[in-house]
């Protein structure tokens, strides 16, 4: 069954540090189109639970992926290309995002979405965290960083790009960019 959708979406995923938003923000301005961070979908209170170093439950993560699938249905539905950062840390959470698509069957993988692992050593993810916490500039703080590990699961058949991350940015958009061009 063929999608219904014109547009894709490529979700630029990890955990917290990865460069989702970095390496999401330089390949949207690349390839000429928008650009969503997840944290922005965030509820305030999700956002003080982890500034607190309380991690979500499924109880706060679910509405907010759920708001992400809605944003990303409408943007593909009007033909947009759009880069996606988002943790997508479960295999669940990927088939909350994989369900914009209407027409898409749980477990086929067969979506205009497209997922890219940020994969990146934990000791360098704990150096960014702690970087910018220093600076104010995030509400995640490192202590959670492990929790996040442990959520991280990476199934070999949903065909997720894992990338290196602890290149210079503008080397892993270059790198992405060849990844999406050989797979279109």
């Amino acid at each position: 069954m063929g999608s219904d959708l014109n547009g894709k979406v490529i979700v630029i995923m990890g955990v917290s540090g990865a460069g989702k938003s970095t390496v999401g923000g330089k390949l949207a301005k690349v390839l000429n189109c928008d650009f969503l961070d997840a944290d922005d979908f965030h509820p305030q209170s999700n956002k003080e639970k982890m500034h607190q170093g309380i991690a979500l439950s499924e109880e706060d993560r679910i509405p907010w992926l759920e708001a992400i699938r809605d944003s990303v249905r409408e943007s593909i539905i009007n033909g947009k290309t759009v880069i996606l950062g988002c943790s997508a840390l479960q295999k669940r959470y990927r088939e909350i995002l994989r369900s914009a698509d209407s027409s898409y069957q749980f477990g086929s993988y067969a979506s205009p979405l497209k997922f890219i692992l940020l994969d990146t050593p934990v000791e360098l993810l704990a150096a960014r965290l702690e970087a910018r916490a220093a600076k104010g500039e995030h509400f995640m703080p490192a202590a959670l960083l492990q929790s996040q590990l442990d959520l991280l699961q990476i199934d070999d058949s949903e065909g997720i790009y894992k990338v290196d991350a602890t290149s210079h940015p503008e080397a892993i958009v270059t790198y992405i960019k060849t990844l999406i061009d050989q797979s279109s």
